[in-house]
Protein backbone atom coordinates (compact mmCIF):
# COMPACT_ATOMS: atom_id res chain seq x y z
CA UNK A 1 0.00 0.00 0.00
CA UNK A 2 1.05 3.41 -0.59
CA UNK A 3 3.54 5.28 0.40
CA UNK A 4 6.75 3.20 -0.47
CA UNK A 5 9.88 5.34 -0.87
CA UNK A 6 11.81 4.55 -3.80
CA UNK A 7 14.71 2.50 -3.81
CA UNK A 8 18.25 5.24 -4.66
CA UNK A 9 21.20 5.04 -6.30
CA UNK A 10 24.90 6.52 -5.00
CA UNK A 11 27.00 8.05 -7.73
CA UNK A 12 30.17 6.31 -9.18
CA UNK A 13 32.82 8.04 -11.59
CA UNK A 14 32.43 5.38 -13.86
CA UNK A 15 30.43 2.47 -15.33
CA UNK A 16 31.54 -0.52 -13.31
CA UNK A 17 32.41 -4.13 -14.19
CA UNK A 18 30.35 -7.31 -14.00
CA UNK A 19 33.77 -8.78 -12.91
CA UNK A 20 34.03 -6.16 -9.78
CA UNK A 21 31.74 -7.86 -8.37
CA UNK A 22 30.68 -11.16 -7.71
CA UNK A 23 26.75 -11.49 -7.92
CA UNK A 24 26.95 -9.42 -11.38
CA UNK A 25 25.26 -6.31 -12.47
CA UNK A 26 22.28 -5.62 -14.91
CA UNK A 27 22.43 -1.48 -16.58
CA UNK A 28 19.98 0.90 -17.54
CA UNK A 29 19.51 3.87 -19.25
CA UNK A 30 19.39 6.76 -16.39
CA UNK A 31 15.94 8.88 -17.10
CA UNK A 32 15.17 11.85 -16.16
CA UNK A 33 12.16 12.59 -15.25
CA UNK A 34 9.64 11.81 -11.94
CA UNK A 35 10.60 9.35 -9.98
CA UNK A 36 7.27 7.27 -9.44
CA UNK A 37 5.63 4.25 -7.92
CA UNK A 38 2.53 3.10 -9.69
CA UNK A 39 -0.02 1.44 -7.22
CA UNK A 40 -2.98 -0.51 -9.00
CA UNK A 41 -5.36 -2.35 -7.66
CA UNK A 42 -8.65 -2.87 -10.12
CA UNK A 43 -9.48 0.22 -10.99
CA UNK A 44 -8.03 1.84 -8.39
CA UNK A 45 -4.44 3.80 -9.23
CA UNK A 46 -2.29 5.88 -7.53
CA UNK A 47 0.83 7.62 -8.53
CA UNK A 48 3.48 8.11 -5.83
CA UNK A 49 6.40 10.40 -5.78
CA UNK A 50 9.93 10.05 -4.38
CA UNK A 51 8.82 12.34 -1.58
CA UNK A 52 5.77 9.57 -0.74
CA UNK A 53 3.51 12.44 -2.22
CA UNK A 54 0.72 11.62 -4.17
CA UNK A 55 1.18 13.09 -7.92
CA UNK A 56 -1.79 11.02 -9.44
CA UNK A 57 -3.90 14.42 -10.12
CA UNK A 58 -1.23 15.53 -12.47
CA UNK A 59 -1.01 12.84 -15.04
CA UNK A 60 -4.64 11.70 -15.77
CA UNK A 61 -3.54 10.06 -18.77
CA UNK A 62 -1.13 8.07 -17.23
CA UNK A 63 -3.77 6.66 -14.76
CA UNK A 64 -5.80 5.84 -18.39
CA UNK A 65 -3.32 3.82 -19.41
CA UNK A 66 -2.43 2.00 -15.89
CA UNK A 67 -5.71 0.86 -15.48
CA UNK A 68 -5.43 -0.49 -19.46
CA UNK A 69 -2.25 -1.91 -19.56
CA UNK A 70 -1.00 -2.75 -16.90
CA UNK A 71 -1.55 -6.19 -14.64
CA UNK A 72 -4.85 -5.81 -12.59
CA UNK A 73 -3.15 -5.87 -8.87
CA UNK A 74 0.40 -4.57 -9.13
CA UNK A 75 3.10 -2.14 -7.58
CA UNK A 76 5.69 -0.75 -10.64
CA UNK A 77 8.80 1.90 -10.29
CA UNK A 78 9.60 3.35 -12.79
CA UNK A 79 9.94 7.41 -14.27
CA UNK A 80 7.32 9.71 -15.45
CA UNK A 81 8.88 12.04 -18.21
CA UNK A 82 7.64 13.96 -21.53
CA UNK A 83 9.12 13.86 -24.95
CA UNK A 84 9.19 16.96 -27.29
CA UNK A 85 10.28 16.96 -30.73
CA UNK A 86 12.23 13.56 -29.95
CA UNK A 87 14.19 14.88 -26.89
CA UNK A 88 13.56 14.45 -22.68
CA UNK A 89 11.57 17.75 -22.22
CA UNK A 90 11.44 18.39 -18.12
CA UNK A 91 10.56 21.77 -18.63
CA UNK A 92 7.53 20.04 -19.77
CA UNK A 93 6.92 17.86 -17.11
CA UNK A 94 7.70 20.92 -14.84
CA UNK A 95 4.37 22.62 -16.16
CA UNK A 96 1.79 19.42 -15.02
CA UNK A 97 2.52 20.54 -11.64
CA UNK A 98 -0.41 22.73 -11.66
CA UNK A 99 -3.35 23.81 -9.14
CA UNK A 100 -5.88 24.06 -11.76
CA UNK A 101 -7.32 20.61 -13.63
CA UNK A 102 -8.51 22.23 -16.50
CA UNK A 103 -4.98 23.39 -16.92
CA UNK A 104 -3.59 19.97 -15.78
CA UNK A 105 -6.41 18.05 -18.51
CA UNK A 106 -5.19 20.34 -21.25
CA UNK A 107 -1.31 19.79 -20.98
CA UNK A 108 -2.53 16.04 -20.87
CA UNK A 109 -3.57 16.48 -24.14
CA UNK A 110 -0.92 18.56 -25.64
CA UNK A 111 1.86 17.61 -23.74
CA UNK A 112 1.03 13.41 -22.93
CA UNK A 113 3.47 11.86 -20.20
CA UNK A 114 5.23 8.30 -20.33
CA UNK A 115 5.34 6.20 -17.63
CA UNK A 116 9.12 4.33 -18.18
CA UNK A 117 8.78 1.21 -15.90
CA UNK A 118 11.87 -0.29 -14.26
CA UNK A 119 11.16 -2.67 -11.28
CA UNK A 120 8.43 -4.32 -10.22
CA UNK A 121 7.77 -4.44 -6.40
CA UNK A 122 4.16 -6.52 -6.05
CA UNK A 123 2.31 -8.64 -8.40
CA UNK A 124 -1.03 -10.22 -7.94
CA UNK A 125 -0.78 -11.01 -3.68
CA UNK A 126 2.77 -11.25 -4.32
CA UNK A 127 5.21 -9.05 -2.51
CA UNK A 128 8.52 -8.96 -4.48
CA UNK A 129 10.60 -6.27 -2.41
CA UNK A 130 12.58 -9.99 -0.76
CA UNK A 131 12.97 -10.74 -4.03
CA UNK A 132 16.25 -10.62 -6.48
CA UNK A 133 16.63 -8.15 -9.03
CA UNK A 134 17.14 -10.16 -11.71
CA UNK A 135 14.21 -11.97 -10.77
CA UNK A 136 12.23 -9.17 -10.21
CA UNK A 137 13.67 -8.15 -13.89
CA UNK A 138 12.02 -10.92 -15.24
CA UNK A 139 8.90 -10.89 -13.43
CA UNK A 140 8.58 -7.10 -14.67
CA UNK A 141 9.39 -8.38 -18.15
CA UNK A 142 6.59 -11.14 -18.21
CA UNK A 143 4.18 -8.69 -16.80
CA UNK A 144 4.65 -5.97 -19.33
CA UNK A 145 5.27 -8.32 -22.49
CA UNK A 146 2.26 -7.11 -23.90
CA UNK A 147 3.17 -3.18 -23.19
CA UNK A 148 1.88 -0.21 -25.18
CA UNK A 149 2.20 3.35 -24.82
CA UNK A 150 2.12 5.49 -22.68
CA UNK A 151 3.71 2.58 -21.05
CA UNK A 152 7.43 1.29 -21.67
CA UNK A 153 9.69 -1.19 -20.13
CA UNK A 154 13.12 0.45 -20.20
CA UNK A 155 16.06 -1.19 -21.79
CA UNK A 156 18.68 -3.38 -20.04
CA UNK A 157 21.74 -5.43 -20.41
CA UNK A 158 24.72 -7.04 -18.54
CA UNK A 159 26.85 -6.21 -21.00
CA UNK A 160 29.17 -3.84 -19.96
CA UNK A 161 30.38 -2.52 -23.44
CA UNK A 162 26.58 -2.27 -24.25
CA UNK A 163 26.16 0.02 -21.33
CA UNK A 164 29.43 2.72 -21.93
CA UNK A 165 28.08 2.83 -25.72
CA UNK A 166 24.50 3.51 -24.04
CA UNK A 167 25.91 6.32 -21.53
CA UNK A 168 27.72 7.85 -24.87
CA UNK A 169 24.67 7.69 -27.66
CA UNK A 170 21.85 8.27 -25.14
CA UNK A 171 22.81 11.63 -23.55
CA UNK A 172 21.87 12.84 -27.22
CA UNK A 173 18.20 11.85 -26.56
CA UNK A 174 18.00 13.96 -23.15
CA UNK A 175 19.33 10.88 -20.78
CA UNK A 176 22.09 12.16 -18.07
CA UNK A 177 23.23 8.60 -17.68
CA UNK A 178 23.79 4.76 -16.36
CA UNK A 179 22.13 3.07 -13.64
CA UNK A 180 24.10 -0.23 -12.48
CA UNK A 181 21.98 -2.67 -10.58
CA UNK A 182 23.61 -5.43 -8.59
CA UNK A 183 21.81 -8.97 -9.94
CA UNK A 184 21.01 -10.36 -6.18
CA UNK A 185 20.16 -6.92 -5.01
CA UNK A 186 17.03 -6.71 -2.60
CA UNK A 187 14.36 -3.81 -2.89
CA UNK A 188 15.25 -1.24 -0.49
CA UNK A 189 13.15 1.74 0.14
CA UNK A 190 15.16 4.93 0.28
CA UNK A 191 18.59 3.57 0.54
CA UNK A 192 20.96 4.20 -1.86
CA UNK A 193 21.94 0.41 -2.90
CA UNK A 194 22.26 0.65 -6.92
CA UNK A 195 25.38 2.45 -8.82
CA UNK A 196 25.04 5.74 -11.21
CA UNK A 197 27.22 7.42 -13.77
CA UNK A 198 26.01 10.35 -15.20
CA UNK A 199 27.77 12.90 -17.28
CA UNK A 200 29.98 15.66 -15.52
CA UNK A 201 31.39 18.48 -17.74
CA UNK A 202 32.82 21.96 -17.40
CA UNK A 203 31.21 25.78 -17.58
CA UNK A 204 32.66 28.96 -17.11
CA UNK A 205 29.98 31.59 -15.87
CA UNK A 206 29.71 34.77 -14.84
CA UNK A 207 28.92 35.33 -11.31
CA UNK A 208 26.03 37.45 -11.32
CA UNK A 209 23.94 37.34 -7.72
CA UNK A 210 23.97 34.75 -4.93
CA UNK A 211 20.97 33.87 -2.30
CA UNK A 212 21.47 33.67 1.32
CA UNK A 213 21.42 30.45 3.08
CA UNK A 214 18.96 29.10 5.07
CA UNK A 215 21.16 29.72 8.37
CA UNK A 216 21.47 33.13 7.62
CA UNK A 217 21.15 35.98 10.04
CA UNK A 218 21.68 39.64 9.54
CA UNK A 219 24.51 39.21 12.76
CA UNK A 220 25.74 36.34 10.75
CA UNK A 221 24.94 36.66 7.04
CA UNK A 222 26.04 33.10 5.36
CA UNK A 223 25.99 32.98 1.40
CA UNK A 224 23.72 29.64 0.21
CA UNK A 225 23.99 29.51 -3.49
CA UNK A 226 25.82 31.61 -6.41
CA UNK A 227 23.61 32.84 -9.79
CA UNK A 228 25.23 31.60 -12.45
CA UNK A 229 25.06 33.42 -16.33
CA UNK A 230 26.59 32.98 -19.72
CA UNK A 231 25.76 35.29 -22.32
CA UNK A 232 24.16 34.63 -25.63
CA UNK A 233 24.65 35.23 -29.04
CA UNK A 234 22.98 38.79 -28.79
CA UNK A 235 25.11 39.88 -26.05
CA UNK A 236 22.06 38.92 -23.06
CA UNK A 237 23.18 37.69 -19.87
CA UNK A 238 21.18 35.08 -19.59
CA UNK A 239 20.39 33.27 -15.84
CA UNK A 240 21.47 29.80 -16.40
CA UNK A 241 21.05 27.89 -12.76
CA UNK A 242 22.86 28.01 -9.55
CA UNK A 243 26.21 26.81 -7.66
CA UNK A 244 24.80 25.43 -4.44
CA UNK A 245 26.98 22.83 -2.86
CA UNK A 246 29.44 24.23 -0.31
CA UNK A 247 30.75 23.68 3.36
CA UNK A 248 29.90 26.14 5.94
CA UNK A 249 33.25 27.39 5.70
CA UNK A 250 33.40 28.14 2.43
CA UNK A 251 29.75 29.89 2.78
CA UNK A 252 31.16 32.36 4.98
CA UNK A 253 34.39 33.25 2.95
CA UNK A 254 32.05 33.96 0.19
CA UNK A 255 30.37 36.21 2.15
CA UNK A 256 33.42 38.09 2.22
CA UNK A 257 34.69 37.47 -1.46
CA UNK A 258 31.31 39.04 -2.63
CA UNK A 259 30.84 41.80 -0.23
CA UNK A 260 32.83 44.05 -2.23
CA UNK A 261 30.99 43.30 -5.72
CA UNK A 262 27.62 43.74 -4.50
CA UNK A 263 25.37 46.35 -6.66
CA UNK A 264 24.06 49.63 -5.33
CA UNK A 265 20.38 49.62 -6.93
CA UNK A 266 19.98 52.83 -6.45
CA UNK A 267 23.28 53.82 -8.78
CA UNK A 268 23.77 50.73 -10.76
CA UNK A 269 21.71 48.93 -13.30
CA UNK A 270 21.81 45.01 -13.45
CA UNK A 271 21.51 42.77 -16.49
CA UNK A 272 18.39 40.99 -14.58
CA UNK A 273 16.88 43.99 -12.88
CA UNK A 274 13.38 43.34 -14.32
CA UNK A 275 13.07 40.01 -13.09
CA UNK A 276 10.74 41.55 -10.12
CA UNK A 277 8.41 41.99 -12.95
CA UNK A 278 7.98 39.32 -15.06
CA UNK A 279 8.45 35.78 -14.18
CA UNK A 280 10.09 34.37 -17.16
CA UNK A 281 12.57 36.41 -20.15
CA UNK A 282 11.36 36.35 -23.65
CA UNK A 283 12.46 32.80 -24.38
CA UNK A 284 11.02 31.19 -21.49
CA UNK A 285 13.86 30.73 -19.23
CA UNK A 286 12.57 31.25 -15.38
CA UNK A 287 14.53 34.52 -13.40
CA UNK A 288 15.69 34.58 -10.77
CA UNK A 289 13.65 35.21 -8.14
CA UNK A 290 10.56 33.78 -10.12
CA UNK A 291 8.14 31.32 -7.57
CA UNK A 292 9.16 27.82 -7.59
CA UNK A 293 6.96 25.58 -8.60
CA UNK A 294 7.48 23.03 -6.02
CA UNK A 295 7.62 26.04 -2.86
CA UNK A 296 5.34 29.23 -3.29
CA UNK A 297 6.51 29.49 0.24
CA UNK A 298 10.38 29.60 -0.39
CA UNK A 299 12.25 32.43 -0.44
CA UNK A 300 14.20 33.31 -3.24
CA UNK A 301 15.16 36.80 -2.92
CA UNK A 302 18.34 37.53 -3.73
CA UNK A 303 21.36 39.88 -3.98
CA UNK A 304 22.77 41.49 -7.39
CA UNK A 305 26.24 41.30 -7.95
CA UNK A 306 28.22 43.53 -10.45
CA UNK A 307 28.69 40.99 -12.99
CA UNK A 308 32.74 40.90 -13.17
CA UNK A 309 33.17 37.71 -11.32
CA UNK A 310 34.53 34.23 -13.48
CA UNK A 311 34.03 30.68 -12.06
CA UNK A 312 34.49 27.41 -13.34
CA UNK A 313 31.52 24.99 -12.68
CA UNK A 314 30.77 20.96 -13.28
CA UNK A 315 27.70 20.34 -14.91
CA UNK A 316 25.66 17.14 -15.85
CA UNK A 317 23.66 18.17 -19.05
CA UNK A 318 21.80 21.35 -20.08
CA UNK A 319 18.31 21.65 -20.58
CA UNK A 320 16.96 24.42 -23.44
CA UNK A 321 19.49 27.24 -22.14
CA UNK A 322 20.21 26.26 -18.44
CA UNK A 323 21.79 23.32 -16.35
CA UNK A 324 19.46 21.10 -15.67
CA UNK A 325 20.29 20.69 -12.22
CA UNK A 326 22.54 22.25 -9.88
CA UNK A 327 26.15 22.98 -10.89
CA UNK A 328 29.12 22.24 -8.45
CA UNK A 329 31.59 24.88 -7.69
CA UNK A 330 35.37 24.51 -8.58
CA UNK A 331 37.45 27.48 -8.71
CA UNK A 332 37.46 31.21 -10.05
CA UNK A 333 39.06 32.45 -13.15
CA UNK A 334 40.42 35.23 -12.54
CA UNK A 335 42.22 34.98 -15.81
CA UNK A 336 38.62 34.86 -17.90
CA UNK A 337 36.92 37.73 -18.76
CA UNK A 338 33.22 37.81 -18.24
CA UNK A 339 32.39 38.40 -22.06
CA UNK A 340 33.92 35.28 -22.95
CA UNK A 341 31.75 33.20 -21.05
CA UNK A 342 28.86 32.02 -23.61
CA UNK A 343 26.90 29.24 -24.82
CA UNK A 344 29.67 28.50 -27.36
CA UNK A 345 31.99 27.28 -24.95
CA UNK A 346 29.71 24.13 -23.79
CA UNK A 347 29.68 20.89 -25.37
CA UNK A 348 26.68 19.73 -27.19
CA UNK A 349 25.98 15.65 -27.68
CA UNK A 350 24.55 14.04 -31.04
CA UNK A 351 21.08 14.35 -31.24
CA UNK A 352 19.35 10.72 -30.69
CA UNK A 353 15.94 10.54 -31.70
CA UNK A 354 14.07 8.99 -27.79
CA UNK A 355 11.90 6.62 -29.68
CA UNK A 356 15.26 4.68 -30.88
CA UNK A 357 16.19 4.14 -27.04
CA UNK A 358 12.20 3.29 -26.27
CA UNK A 359 12.55 0.50 -29.14
CA UNK A 360 15.29 -1.45 -27.57
CA UNK A 361 12.36 -2.13 -24.92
Amino acid sequence: MPPVKPMLARTVSTVPTPESVAEGLLYEPKWDGFRCIVFRDGDEVELGSRKERSITRYFPELVEAARAILPPRCVVDGEIVIMTEGQLDFEALLDRIHPAASRVRLLAETTPAVFIAFDLLALHDESLMDVSFRERRARLSEALAEVSPPIFLTPVTDNHDVACRWFDEFEGAGLDGIVAKFCDLLYQPDKRVMLKVKHERTADCVVAGYRWHKSSTPEAPVVGSLLLGLYSASGTLQHVGVAAAFPMSQRRQLTDELAPYRLDPDEEEHPWANWAHAEQIENGDRMPGAQTRWNAKKDLSWVPLRPELVCEVRYDHMEGTRFRHATQFARWRPDRTPDSCTYQQLERPTLLDLSAVLAMS
